[in-house]
């Protein structure tokens, strides 16, 4: 900084300041550290200022966080979204996505949950894992601690074998089952996820014991369906019907309804006898206490980037059935799925 220009302008006069008499060295010290705290006080000011977080926001990278192993459908898809949230952040924002994948998504809900919530961590949240994991046991979050921010994904099951399975049908599965017990390998993405009850249901309903085997993410579990280390993979029907586009795979069923558009050609559970239904929501959500501003902003760009066609395009070719819902729809949702699954847990807990 030029002393003298600053002491100009405090001053008031047309010159260079002359030091007043009797104040010496310690004297201009004094004033430069005055001076220099005036500043930084005004810098403050400027920075507690209405609107100037939201006009800064994002001065660094966010994170998003993805709670299962990179490959799969979670990944997948914000892989997809987030070039379009940085495009409407705008300026030179940045989103790097990070997977933390390991006991049923808990790793990384967790980690989303404990982040700092300055809007600079954010992650993939799914369900019924992210309403299940604290019903069945002591975990590292909670879902009050979660904001939700957007669903992006509704993604219902399905069963899947090898090409080279004797298993044509959900009913070979369930009459083989029956004359062997716990010799039917079903790989999932975890305890408690939608991917295990489904199996649970599949299981209760055909009075038969199958053999649970969970995986990091449904990436992993389908190699090892190709690899022939399980017999069956209890997986999301995005996941499947894109997968088959190239792997030797069959879908058996889809835990629908009605016949999902992602494989229209594929029978529902229940058109073959088995009345299952189950489906996974695959949205973004945030630590708690975001600042408004910040969350608005956040919000904007998230609504704004998923109605982009180039990114519904992506997720349509991916098999990503898409189900969009703001947040006070989305967390309404989750309230409700978690209502309905501690309720269950009472009944017929899927943990013992």
């Amino acid at each position: 900084m030029d002393m003298k220009a600053h002491s100009t302008v405090q001053d008031g006069s047309t010159g260079p300041a002359a030091p007043a008499a009797g104040i010496g060295r310690f004297g201009a010290l004094s004033r430069r550290i005055l001076l220099g705290g005036l500043v930084r006080l005004s810098a403050a000011i400027a920075l507690a200022a209405p609107g100037t977080a939201l006009a800064a926001y994002p001065e660094k990278p966010i994170s998003l966080i993805v709670g299962y192993a990179a490959g799969g459908g979670s990944d997948f898809i914000v892989r997809s979204l987030a070039p379009f949230i940085e495009k409407e952040l705008g300026g030179s924002a940045r989103v790097i996505v990070m997977n933390r994948p390991g006991a049923g998504g808990e790793i990384g809900f967790a980690a989303i949950a404990d982040a700092t919530p300055d809007g600079y961590t954010i992650g993939l949240i799914n369900s019924p894992n992210v309403v299940t994991i604290p019903i069945e046991r002591h975990a590292r979050f909670s879902l009050d601690r979660l904001d939700p921010l957007y669903n992006l994904v509704d993604d219902p099951g399905s069963f899947v074998v090898h090409k080279d399975s004797p298993f044509q049908t959900l009913a070979d599965v369930a009459a083989f089952a029956k004359a062997n017990p716990n010799n039917v390998t079903v790989g999932t993405t975890g305890i408690g996820s939608d991917d295990h009850l489904a199996m649970l249901m599949f299981q209760r309903l055909t009075q038969t014991q199958l053999t649970h085997v969970p995986f990091p993410g449904s990436a992993d579990a389908h190699r090892a369906l190709l690899g022939r280390h399980i017999q069956v993979t209890s997986m999301n029907i995005g996941e499947s019907a894109r997968a088959r586009e190239g792997d030797p795979i069959r879908i058996l069923g889809v835990m629908t309804e009605k016949r999902s558009e992602q494989a229209a050609d594929v029978p529902t559970f229940k058109e073959l006898g088995f009345d299952v239904k189950m489906s996974s929501l695959r949205g973004l959500a945030a630590p708690m206490g975001l600042p408004p501003e910040v969350r608005t902003r956040l919000v904007d760009a998230i609504a704004k980037a998923v109605q982009h066609p180039e990114f519904q395009d992506i997720a349509r070719k991916a098999y990503q059935p898409l189900r969009l819902l703001p947040s006070d729809q989305y967390a309404a949702e989750l309230k409700t799925q978690e209502a309905t699954f501690r309720t269950i847990w009472k009944e017929t807990p899927w943990l013992k």
